[in-house]
C-alpha cells in the first residue's frame, strides 16, 4: 500500500462526485452493519435476511462491487488518457487484486493471531471474504474492459453468467444428494452445489461451517453485479446530456427490479447464494441510488457540506474498511492484555453505555454509528492532508 500526498493533475475524464458520495455512503453503511453490538437486538433492518429475502444490509457488498464495476471505467480511461498502456495497466490490475485479497486474508486471520500467537491454527484459516470477492470480481471486469470497452460483450456476459447459476443451481444434481426441487429442496442451505462446492474445496475453512457467502461457484453471478456497474459507468461517459443520463439510470433501475423481481418467483432473492435474481434487484436499488445522487449532484449542482462525509470515506475505501475490520478486535486484545486475561471490551462499551439508551434496536444503532465515527477519524485526518492510501 502506498501513499498519495500530491493532488492529483487534471484529467480530461470528469470525476463524477456523485459516484464518490454513492461509494462513501455504501462504505459507511457497510461499516455500521458489521458492527452492530449486541446483533440480537438491532433493528431487522440493519441485519442479514436469515436464508431467503432481502433486508437494506443485504444491498451493502453488491452496491459496493456495482460502485467498483463503474469506477473502472473512469479510472481506465483516465488512466489511458494520460498515456498508460492497456499492458501497463492489466499489470497494475493484477497487483492491485493480489494486495485486496492479500489484505482479505489478513483480516480473516488476524484475531487468531492476535490472541493465539504463536499456535496459528494455518488449517482452519479462511479463504473466502469480501475483499477477496472484491479482488476477483475487479481483475476479471478490468480485464475484459481492456480486452474490449464495448457494452455489447458485458451485457452477453453478465446474462450468460446469471442464466448459467441458475441452471447449475437448478439442474445440476448436487453429488450424493440428487436433483434440487425432486430429491431435496431447492436453495437448501446445506444441500446445494455452492456448499458442496466450498466444502470440498476449502473444507474446515469456510464462514458458516457448512457453507460460505463468498464461495467460489457464487462468484460467477457477482460478476453479474459487477458488471452491471461497469455498464452503468459507460452509460454515464456517453454524449447524452445529463438529464438524459439521470434518466436513462432511473429506466435502468426500474428494469433491473422488475425483471429481478419476476426472478425471484422461481429462483428466491439470496443474498448468501447471490441468486441471479438478487443480482438483478440489488443491482436496480444501487442504480436508482446513483440515479438519484447523479441528478441532485450532476444535474442540480446541490452541492454542500453534506457532501463532505461521503467523500471524505469514499477517497479511502479500502483504508476505512481495514480499520474498522481490525479495529475492535485490536481494542479487545489490548484490554484483554491491561486486565491479564481475555475481556470484551466493546461488548462491554455496548452494554453499558449503549443499550441502556432505549428499547429495541436504537441503543444498536448508536453503537453503530458511534463506531463509524471512531472509524472516520483517522480517514479524516489523512483526507485533510490530502493523502490517499491505494493498493
Amino acid at each position: 500500500m502506498t501513499a498519495t500526498v500530491t493532488a492529483p493533475a487534471p484529467n480530461p475524464v470528469r470525476r463524477l462526485i456523485s459516484l464518490d458520495a454513492l461509494r462513501g455512503i455504501t462504505i459507511a453503511f457497510m461499516i455500521m452493519v458489521n458492527d452492530n453490538g449486541d446483533d440480537r437486538t438491532a433493528w431487522p433492518f440493519m441485519k442479514h435476511a436469515d436464508w431467503n429475502g432481502m433486508t437494506a444490509t443485504d444491498l451493502v457488498f453488491p452496491t459496493f462491487l456495482f460502485v467498483v464495476g463503474a469506477s473502472i471505467v473512469f479510472a481506465f480511461e483516465a488512466r489511458l488518457a494520460k498515456g498508460a498502456t492497456r499492458t501497463q495497466l492489466a499489470w497494475q490490475t493484477l497487483r492491485r487484486a493480489a494486495i485486496l485479497f492479500l489484505f482479505g486474508t489478513i483480516i480473516n486471520g488476524y484475531a487468531e493471531v492476535l490472541f493465539h500467537f504463536p499456535h496459528i491454527p494455518w488449517g482452519t484459516w479462511r479463504i473466502y471474504g469480501v475483499l477477496q470477492r472484491i479482488a476477483i470480481c475487479y481483475l476479471i471486469a478490468s480485464l475484459l474492459y481492456l480486452w474490449n470497452s464495448k457494452p455489447a460483450n458485458k451485457i452477453a456476459i453478465i446474462v450468460g453468467a446469471l442464466v448459467g447459476y441458475w441452471i447449475l443451481m437448478r439442474w445440476v444434481p448436487v453429488p450424493g444428494l440428487g436433483l434440487p426441487g425432486r430429491d431435496i429442496p431447492f436453495l437448501d442451505r446445506d444441500a446445494n452445489l455452492v456448499a458442496w462446492i466450498d466444502r470440498h474445496v476449502f473444507p474446515h475453512r469456510l464462514y458458516e461451517i457448512t457453507r460460505d457467502p463468498e464461495g467460489l461457484l457464487s462468484t460467477l453471478p457477482a460478476m453479474g453485479t459487477c458488471l452491471l456497474g461497469m455498464l452503468a459507468g459507460m452509460w454515464m461517459r456517453t454524449k447524452h446530456t445529463l438529464t438524459g443520463k439521470a434518466a436513462g439510470l432511473a429506466g435502468a433501475a426500474a428494469g433491473l427490479i422488475a425483471l429481478g423481481s419476476l426472478w425471484a418467483i422461481w429462483f428466491p432473492l439470496n443474498k448468501k447464494l447471490w441468486t441471479s435474481s438478487y443480482v438483478l434487484v440489488a443491482a436496480g436499488i444501487s442504480t436508482a441510488a446513483l440515479a438519484l445522487l447523479f441528478w441532485v449532484i450532476e444535474v442540480k449542482d446541490w452541492r454542500g457540506k453534506w457532501i463532505w462525509p461521503w467523500i471524505v470515506l469514499g477517497s479511502n475505501a479500502i483504508a476505512v474498511y481495514m480499520i474498522s475490520e481490525l479495529l475492535g478486535t485490536t481494542i479487545n486484545a489490548v484490554a484483554g492484555w491491561i486486565h491479564g486475561k481475555p475481556f470484551d471490551a466493546t461488548g462491554w462499551v455496548d452494554t453499558h453505555w449503549f443499550l441502556p439508551i432505549g428499547h429495541g434496536g436504537l441503543g444498536s444503532f448508536a453503537y453503530s454509528f458511534a463506531y463509524l465515527v471512531v472509524c472516520f477519524i483517522p480517514i479524516w485526518i489523512l483526507y485533510r492532508k490530502r493523502i490517499f492510501l491505494k493498493v
